[in-house]
């Protein structure tokens, strides 16, 4: 990481609708606030980067690397349906992506979770307390 990682600044948004797990060679690791759904977020500590070709190419296979190790995690802990994995940005255009563990009776299936009528659920205590234990130990 480059000088750049000391001065690391989280979008708002971002800061406001998750909370942090731990720090992966290149991203922060995130978890949204919502109970509904397992939802994940790697965002590579970088600032001003908002697409995933923006970051070196050394960058760009750590992320894959920690997107992949994250994926697998998921679906060993939960064991979705489906993983919805994605970089999207449209509206917080700091680079992070959503890794999303997915199930035919959560309240948004099919549709994407942005859409789902239901608002969010906080995470309980003891589930962040669980995550960030369970993070804390996970290596890379």
């Amino acid at each position: 990481m480059s000088e750049q990682e000391t001065t690391f600044e989280l979008h708002p948004q971002l800061a406001q609708d998750s909370l942090y797990l731990t720090d992966w060679p290149l991203s922060q690791v995130r978890v949204v606030d919502d109970n509904q759904y397992p939802w994940f977020i790697l965002v590579p500590r970088y600032n001003g980067i908002s697409e995933i070709i923006d970051l070196s190419e050394q960058d760009q296979q750590q992320l894959w690397h920690e997107s992949a190790f994250l994926s697998y995690w998921l679906q060993a802990e939960y064991r979705p349906n489906k993983l919805n994995v994605a970089a999207l940005g449209n509206e917080v255009p700091q680079l992070h992506m959503h890794h999303i563990a997915r199930f035919k009776d959560d309240v948004a299936w099919p549709a994407p979770v942005w859409s789902a009528a239901a608002p969010r659920q906080a995470l309980s205590e003891t589930e962040v307390l669980r995550l960030r234990d369970i993070f804390k130990q996970l290596s890379l």
